[in-house]
């Protein structure tokens, strides 16, 4: 939905909380799910939407142009625009573990930027004009994944040819597409002060001088399409778990030149390290995704856990153990339960100013676990419960 015209900022939800990997099954999720949403929401008004396009669902949709047709027309009847897509999970995100296998295929291999690129001309041909448009991905790998310089080099290789491709769409369409790596624990890129490194070491660097060599383009020019077709998808709730603050990281990639290709407003658990808080925690150590877990002593030392079960084993025997926070998004309403609570509190009016600047005009809702939260804490209905996210979100956007 439109938040404000000058300068623009548009907000959507990610689509990522309907399971579904084929494109029959997206679409139920548009035509169950989203037209009631919307109704509660923004009834009369357009619709942003943040769609979620598994794998399956962008070959059936590349293969038949009459499914992308069909989609575009339900957009225009519903009154519903897609701009942007979330490009991260390449396969199933539902119904089963899914843990480190999410960042499979890693951008070392062909097959991730295939899909990636397959995503960006389905959103090329839905966009409206004049809009562009911007596909979450995968910080290049999961962090233990990339041991060499080779296996670095492959993800800038790639990344490289996916910006060629996306400038040669845009000259073409006039459709302006942006990938943004999204910063996460455990992988590649994980902190601000990481991913701005990455890009100013190897994609302002080495993606150039491979882009110019596609191209047959000045370095210059290079460089342009770079900065112009990658980025970062901004996670609150990633930026959060590292214990950093949220306006001075935004602000950082934007001094760094750095385009913020979406934000994700998000929350993950927190908690005091107390016997209580441990035993609450306990129901969250579910089987399908990673829950990284952060961790502060009072010294303000650091601790990390790729998993709630490890953390759950190891914190209670650490000394002076003051705060973790652990990779559970939960709802933006959610307060606390128990000696549980969440970083919402990091979501701070200074943030929503830098956000209310249009630095990044892409805003996207995302709490995709309600399928596995606990039922203590589990908020009912969904529908209703995305719409109290709206709610909660809306009056400091505004």
């Amino acid at each position: 939905m439109i938040i404000q015209h000058q300068p623009p900022l548009h907000l959507t939800y990610c689509l990522n909380i309907h399971p579904g990997e084929s494109w029959a099954e997206n679409f139920a999720a548009l035509q169950e799910k989203v037209l009631a949403v919307k109704e509660r929401v923004a009834p009369g008004q357009w619709f942003g939407l943040g769609l979620r396009i598994a794998r399956q669902a962008a070959a059936e949709l590349t293969a038949r142009p009459e499914l992308r047709a069909q989609a575009l027309a339900f957009f225009h009847e519903h009154q519903l625009y897609p701009f942007s897509i979330n490009g991260f999970p390449y396969g199933q995100f539902h119904a089963g573990p899914v843990k480190e296998s999410v960042y499979a295929p890693d951008w070392r291999s062909p097959a991730r930027l295939h899909y990636s690129l397959e995503l960006a001309d389905l959103l090329a041909s839905w966009l409206p004009i004049g809009m562009d448009g911007s596909i979450s991905t995968v910080p290049g790998s999961f962090k233990s994944w990339i041991t060499t310089d080779s296996d670095r080099d492959a993800i800038v290789d790639h990344l490289a040819a996916a910006v060629a491709y996306l400038s040669a769409l845009h000259e073409d369409t006039g459709r302006e597409i942006h990938l943004g790596l999204e910063p996460e624990p455990a992988c590649f890129l994980e902190t601000t002060a990481e991913t701005i490194d990455f890009f100013e070491n190897h994609l302002f660097t080495g993606a150039t001088t491979e882009v110019a060599r596609i191209l047959k383009c000045y370095r210059s020019d290079a460089e342009v399409l770079v900065r112009r077709h990658l980025g970062v998808c901004f996670d609150t709730c990633h930026v959060a778990l590292q214990y950093e603050d949220l306006a001075t990281s935004f602000r950082a990639y934007r001094q760094a030149g750095i385009r913020i290709s979406k934000v994700q407003i998000s929350a993950a658990l927190q908690a005091r390290a107390t016997p209580e808080s441990f035993a609450a925690l306990a129901p969250f150590a579910e089987p399908v995704y990673l829950h990284q877990v952060k961790a502060r002593d009072r010294s303000g030392a650091p601790f990390e856990w790729v998993d709630l079960p490890a953390a759950l084993a190891e914190a209670p025997l650490i000394p002076d153990l003051d705060t973790l926070r652990v990779h559970f998004h939960v709802p933006l309403f959610f307060t606390e339960n128990g000696p549980l609570f969440s970083t919402s509190n990091t979501l701070t009016p200074e943030f929503f100013r830098e956000l209310r600047s249009g630095t990044s005009p892409h805003l996207e809702i995302e709490t995709y676990t309600f399928d596995v939260l606990p039922p203590g804490v589990h908020p009912g209905d969904l529908v209703e419960s995305i719409a109290r996210e709206y709610a909660w979100l809306l009056p400091h956007l505004q």
